[in-house]
């Protein structure tokens, strides 16, 4: 003869433990819900101290438009000045691929051609 087990009782949302984690859950939701429901937030960044060297190239009011817009022309002035073309292209296609920038894959050749003759290993010499 078989003989049949029981397991114990699941805990109900009477006990203590259950009432506190519920309680902290809720507590949670409401607050994410009041962040949620706050509005548009605005911030001030503070001005920009670099400006991208100017160019009669095509590529420098691109990037004037484009890369800009995102971060400081401080972040091109801190790459090496031996980077060759195949870096900023490739730097330039991961702003697109990786974070997004808005760039027309027409416009990349010459925001490229721009960044290397005039931060890249084709700047001319002095």
């Amino acid at each position: 003869m078989m003989r049949a087990t029981t397991s114990p009782a699941a805990p109900t949302m009477t006990t203590p433990f259950a009432l506190t984690c519920t309680a902290v859950i809720a507590a949670a939701l409401i607050a994410f819900a009041g962040t949620a429901s706050a509005g548009v937030k605005t911030i001030e960044l503070p001005p920009d101290g670099a400006e991208l060297r100017p160019s009669t190239l095509p590529g420098y009011e691109k990037a004037r438009a484009q890369c800009v817009a995102c971060h400081s022309a401080e972040y091109m002035q801190y790459q090496p000045p031996t980077a060759a073309r195949p870096y900023w292209e490739n730097m330039v296609k991961r702003m697109k691929g990786v974070f997004n920038a808005p760039l027309d894959d027409a416009d990349i050749p010459d925001i490229v051609d721009y960044l290397v003759k005039t931060y890249g290993n084709e700047q001319p010499k002095k």
